[in-house]
């Protein structure tokens, strides 16, 4: 696998967290699924599975049929590398997918780290309807947020993670240009600072990523999730294509 890239060093000790690796080893103890799509169930009248996105009582955001014969979950984080090839590589076609009833997709937030959670919160604040489209800018623009995080160096990005929980993530977001970001995709500034202050949406995503861990055991990002039950040797892409075309998708 890809080397990650690394993170400031104050990101990984700032919030109390169960923090997995971005990228996984094979793991060995998984579940193994026997999957069947099915046939094609048609969406309600006028509506596109793909467009159909609901919250989950998991916290994560449910693309397409939620009776949909496989269902895939994938818990990924905004500041994996990992997890953004796996969006580049997967949305058009997964989407196609979804398109056909036969499955749905869902993304669940697994925050690592305080930048992570500060691009959780803005891709949360344009509503389910934005969430994909916001979500998946956010990881095309993951190494320009690098960047802009290093420039600002040490000393700015520690000042920032050491403000109180209200002030951290709006200080880390203007910090990295997310604020901007953000505001160019139809996000009101003054939204996006509210949903950064939101000490109830941190708190929530906080609580699913202890849930995840509880549930599943996560050993790092993407982990890949079918009916339940994480996919055995599922690690990017390519990976879950193969196990949904075999499944008649």
């Amino acid at each position: 696998m890809k080397k990650s890239l690394v993170l400031l060093p104050v990101a990984l000790c700032a919030l109390t967290l169960s923090l997995s690796a971005c990228g996984k080893k094979e793991d060995a103890s998984a579940a193994s699924t026997t999957l069947a799509a099915g046939a094609a169930v048609p969406p309600p009248a006028g509506k596109v599975w793909s467009e159909i996105v609901a919250r989950s009582p998991e916290g994560g955001y449910l693309k397409g049929n939620a009776k949909a014969a496989i269902k895939v979950v994938e818990y990924g984080s905004y500041t994996c590398p990992h997890c953004a090839d796996f969006t580049k590589e997967s949305a058009e076609e997964m989407d196609r997918m979804v398109d056909t009833g036969k499955v749905s997709f869902e993304f669940r937030p697994f925050v690592r780290d305080p930048l992570d959670m500060t691009v959780a919160l803005l891709a949360a604040c344009g509503g389910t309807e934005a969430y994909y489209p916001l979500s998946h800018q956010f990881f095309a623009n993951q190494a320009a947020m690098y960047q802009a995080a290093q420039s600002a160096g040490n000393a700015g990005y520690e000042k920032a993670v050491a403000l109180p929980a209200g002030q951290r993530f709006v200080a880390l977001a203007q910090l990295t240009g997310l604020v901007d970001f953000a505001k160019q995709r139809g996000i009101p500034e003054s939204k996006a600072r509210q949903c950064l202050a939101d000490g109830k949406a941190s708190t929530a995503l906080v609580a699913e990523v202890q849930h995840a861990n509880d549930s599943y055991t996560i050993t790092g990002t993407p982990t890949i999730i079918i009916n339940g039950k994480v996919a055995e040797n599922v690690l990017t892409w390519p990976d879950l294509r193969s196990k949904l075309k075999g499944a008649g998708l």
